[in-house]
């Protein structure tokens, strides 16, 4: 057998006697079925936390299910089927008149800890009438059925029938009409809603009554100080729903609203304080802010005033969020959760709108810096305009074709921006070539009144103004003319820069000199071209006939009159040219001839 049949014979007895083993290794990896988890006791009245089983209790009593309401009681099976409904009925009746405290209990299981009361009970308020009072707290207990729920404490039942005499006695529906005390909607008397809704004037005048009296110190403080009564003006209206809204929650606590209704109506009233109460901060800030940026603007600083607007705007959004999750917060939404998806949201934008967040940072920074400001003539790149607004996200910038350019303000910040309107002064740099044959006395003269010119001019300053004689080449001496501009509009440094150029032209043909052309054009005399034209022309069309009217036999031409006829057929050739060429080289040849 040859080597290779034996090691595949090897091969296979291993994998045959190493297979029961990896079998049952492989098997013992196998996942092991679970033991079933208990099921977690949910209690079908929501009793698991305060929250629950105190308004489980009222809706309860409020629909007149006085056996469910009775659940939320802590008493014995046998006490709870032979007074437990009439019990629950007294308890909704004093908690209705008596009941004093915030009525918003915990919403977690274990409830919320609470300075002098043991972990395991809850104390949401007083009951009072007359000269009985009692606590009201709600006791964690175990339950067969649902685990460990929450039932108002027997402690507190004990002296709910007391309290209710006191109630009775004192109430003011025994002195009313018997149908607006038997009829209810929406689980409160038809007595108590006309009250509420007789109560909205009472209060809309009484707070406008208020704020009347308010404005007569706002006024003359407003005058005292300049401002106008318009200002004083622009938070009257969310003053008096704040007014309004306060005096109205104070006069309907004489009403004796049932505890649920009276839970409802001050999420109500907390809202109308929370809109009202923003709503004159977004004014007063406005107000503020506006009054700041005016005041950046009179003093020319328009970076701070561009910065103030962006402020304005961030600040106003900060109002409207917050006014917003203490509106969540007043009807009872969690906001650790919504926080937290808040914070996970905003990190989520941030990681997705990461160009959003470097424009505005950057658009921040260039405000902050006044680098540039609206109305300021600038250069971004190769591009030029002035820029019209400065926003949260981008620049904006006219250009010199009247387009529209959007630059993103990370951009802005990052790049090389010139800013033309920031200049003290322009600076004006020309060279002038005269003709090479200038004499040597001539460039002197001439450079001499260059710098007259120049230093006489009061737009332009004397320090600064540099006349000099910098190149000599085959074609031109060129004069390098440097000076400053006083002036930072364009306009005017484009008068006074011709005004400047056309001196020098003036005085350089007086002092007998001459500019340089860029295009020269000189012809040679011609020695063979000494006769007339008209002559010789004469000649060639009588086909060499003498004077005297007989032909000549044509003399042998010369090698010196070929020569000439070629050099005059050159000329007529250049002359033909020169008259076919524009206006202005045509002149400039026939000078230079």
């Amino acid at each position: 057998m040859s080597t290779f049949l034996r090691r595949i014979t090897f091969l296979a007895l291993t994998i045959v006697l190493c297979e029961p083993f990896a079998i049952e290794s492989s098997l013992g990896q196998l996942p092991q079925p679970k033991a079933p988890s208990p099921k977690t006791a949910t209690d079908p009245l929501n009793r698991e936390t305060p929250n629950g089983t105190i308004f489980g209790f009222l809706e309860a009593a409020q629909s007149g299910n006085y056996a469910i309401a009775a659940q939320y009681l802590q008493m014995s099976p046998a006490r709870r089927q032979a007074n437990g409904e009439a019990l629950a009925q007294k308890l909704k009746t004093v908690m209705d008149i008596a009941f004093a405290g915030n009525l918003k209990p915990s919403r977690e299981p274990e409830g919320s800890p609470q300075e002098g009361v043991p972990g395991d009970r809850q104390k949401l308020g007083t009951m009072s009438s007359g000269d009985v009072e009692a606590d009201l707290e709600l006791i964690r207990v175990p339950d067969a059925n649902a685990g460990k729920i929450w039932l108002i404490d027997s402690d507190t039942l004990t002296k709910v029938p007391e309290l209710y005499d006191q109630v009775e006695a004192r109430q003011v529906e025994t002195r009313l009409p018997k149908w607006v005390v038997k009829h209810q909607f929406a689980g409160m008397p038809l007595w108590q809603w006309f009250a509420l809704l007789l109560l909205i004037p009472v209060a809309a005048g009484a707070g406008w009554l208020v704020l009347v009296v308010l404005q007569i110190p706002m006024r003359w403080w407003a005058g005292r100080h300049g401002h106008s009564e318009v200002e004083v003006k622009s938070v009257s209206a969310p003053a008096w729903l704040l007014l309004g809204a306060l005096i109205h929650k104070i006069l309907a606590a004489y009403l004796d609203i049932p505890l649920l209704q009276r839970h409802y109506y001050a999420q109500v009233t907390a809202v109308a304080v929370i809109i009202s109460t923003n709503w004159i901060l977004w004014r007063v800030v406005r107000w503020f802010l506006r009054r700041v940026r005016n005041q950046a603007l009179a003093l020319g600083h328009g970076g701070t005033g561009s910065l103030m607007l962006l402020g304005e705007r961030l600040v106003k959004a900060f109002i409207f969020v917050m006014a917003i999750f203490l509106v969540l917060g007043v009807l009872g939404f969690n906001l650790t959760t919504a926080l937290a998806g808040v914070g996970i949201g905003t990190l989520a934008v941030g990681f997705g709108a990461q160009k959003t967040i470097e424009n505005l940072f950057g658009g921040v920074s260039i405000l902050g810096d006044e680098v540039i400001r609206v109305g300021d003539v600038c250069k971004f790149g190769d591009r030029t305009g002035t820029v019209e607004d400065i926003g949260l996200r981008s620049t904006r910038v006219r250009t010199e074709e009247r387009t529209l350019l959007a630059i993103p303000n990370g951009t802005v910040a990052t790049i090389n921006v010139e800013n033309l309107s920031r200049r003290d002064k322009m600076l004006f740099k020309t060279v002038l070539g005269l003709h090479t044959d200038t004499s040597q006395e001539h460039v002197r003269t001439v450079l001499s009144e260059m710098r007259r010119v120049l230093n006489s001019n009061p737009k332009i300053e004397s320090n600064s103004v540099r006349v000099r004689l910098i190149e000599l080449t085959s074609s031109a001496l060129n004069v390098e003319l440097v000076c400053y501009i006083l002036t930072q509009d364009f306009n005017e440094f484009a008068a006074v820069r011709e005004d400047v150029l056309l001196e020098i032209m003036n005085l350089v043909e007086d002092s007998g000199a001459s500019l340089a052309s860029s295009q020269k054009l000189y012809l040679s005399p011609d020695p063979a071209s000494s006769q007339p034209r008209g002559d010789a022309e004469n000649k060639r069309e009588r086909g060499g006939e003498s004077p005297q009217g007989k032909p000549e036999a044509a003399p042998a031409a010369t090698d010196h009159e070929n020569a000439s006829s070629r050099v005059s057929a050159d000329r007529a050739r250049l002359e033909s040219a020169l008259r076919n060429r524009p206006q202005g080289d045509g002149k400039n040849a026939r000078n230079d001839d």
